[in-house]
């Protein structure tokens, strides 16, 4: 039956991963470009120590950011330990006591709750005097009206877009839909400063934020840019006051990016970059092949297989508990690292919800290597999202499936 089923899935997908194919050439020959224009060199991967004065790999690497995302700076350092943390230093960075940060995307991610104030924190943006509000999506677009509201009865600071869905429900967002948005709101006040989270969505379009208009981005190197190489860090793009503020609250005032060791990482985020537009293909076909395969056997997926995507996660919705557990058991049974662990819904530092995680990565929490988490919540729903290559992601998927049967049977 199994067989059967995937030689049909296969057939269906065919044109969709063409697509695909297409856009990793796009995206190849914009890194290639940057690699080349900026005579990436032998040298480039020498190690800094102490404080990383004159680290010319360190700076060569945030010139080809720059150049890929069509910024006027960029801030990449391994002193980020996540996507999270260069959010919260670009808000601490941007933000002084009496302004307000609006987000139009509804509530971040659950780690952003304690660093916001949503949650009480004396670290918190709350605890300095910086306000928050927040406007929710509309049938998983921007509500227009509402964010004209907010924006011409109060002296926004920061508007925040989150592209990727997070552990919500609704859909991630188009680069598309984001360049709408950004128009409109600077037509309405040009000074406020929009910064997009990007997390998961880089390389998946022909576009970054900043090509329609975004002032600062922000994502992580354990994510799409990475390239499954990179083994941490997290980089920040966008105009050249905004970064220099960043790097200024990243390191110190006065020193801000001139400061910094790369301690020998350099080689490992230049390879990382290098191959993510074939990875984040490798990525994109998993979760097409993913979603289509787990519809043929009867389960709510989304986005669907033919749907255009925002970012690398698929979602299943398996509205029942025990199949969320048992098909996230099943990703990290067939996983190359940790295969022999079982994954257990627990407590996890920033999450409300016990969460259930599959990563048998070779970089701890690495979301472009295959991994599926979830929180205990209904409609319990399985975020899955990378793989390094097509072939490992197919595989996993169609040997987790099968356990997955057999519960369901």
């Amino acid at each position: 039956m199994f067989e059967e089923l995937i030689r049909k899935v296969d057939l269906k997908i065919k044109e969709e991963l063409e697509k695909v194919d297409e856009l990793e050439r796009l995206n190849s020959e914009k890194v290639l470009n940057a690699f080349i224009k900026e005579q990436v060199a032998e040298t480039d991967f020498n190690a800094t120590t102490g404080y990383g004065y004159n680290d010319l790999g360190r700076d060569k690497i945030e010139k080809i950011y720059a150049d890929i995302f069509k910024a006027e700076s960029a801030l990449v350092r391994n002193q980020f330990i996540s996507g999270s943390h260069a959010l919260t230093v670009a808000f601490f960075a941007l933000l002084r006591p009496g302004d307000i940060l609006l987000s139009i995307t509804g509530k971040p991610y659950d780690t952003m709750d304690e660093v916001i104030g949503l949650k009480d924190n004396p670290s918190s943006l709350k605890s300095f005097g910086i306000n928050y509000k927040q406007v929710d999506l509309v049938n998983n677009d921007f509500d227009y009206d509402k964010i004209k509201e907010v924006i011409t009865t109060n002296k926004i600071k920061v508007i925040e877009i989150q592209r990727s869905k997070g552990y919500s429900t609704r859909k991630s967002l188009t680069i598309d839909k984001v360049e709408s948005v950004i128009s409109f709101i600077k037509s309405i006040d040009k000074n406020i400063i929009i910064m997009v989270d990007n997390c998961y969505c880089e390389f998946v379009s022909a576009k970054e934020p900043i090509e329609v208009g975004a002032d600062i981005v922000v994502g992580s190197l354990i994510k799409n840019l990475g390239g499954g190489i990179a083994p941490n860090g997290a980089y920040i793009v966008g105009r050249n006051d905004l970064i220099e503020l960043c790097g200024e609250r990243l390191t110190l005032p006065g020193e801000g990016k001139e400061v910094g060791p790369s301690l020998g990482i350099n080689k490992q985020i230049l390879q990382g970059l290098f191959l993510a537009p074939s990875v984040i293909a490798s990525s994109l076909k998993t979760a097409i092949f993913t979603a289509s395969f787990l519809e043929e056997l009867g389960y709510k997926v989304d986005p669907k297989y033919n749907e255009e995507r925002a970012d690398i996660v698929e979602n299943i919705i398996f509205e029942d508990e025990d199949l969320l557990i048992k098909y996230t058991q099943g990703i990290q049974a067939n996983s190359p690292v940790d295969s022999n662990s079982l994954p257990i819904p627990d407590d996890m530092p920033g999450y409300t919800d016990k969460i259930i995680m599959a990563s048998g990565s070779f970089t701890q929490g690495s979301s472009i290597e295959l991994s599926c988490d979830g929180p205990l919540r209904p409609p319990y729903i399985a975020y899955q999202q990378g793989s390094l290559t097509y072939t490992y992601g197919r595989l996993a998927v169609i040997n987790a499936a099968k356990a997955l049967n057999n519960l369901k049977s």
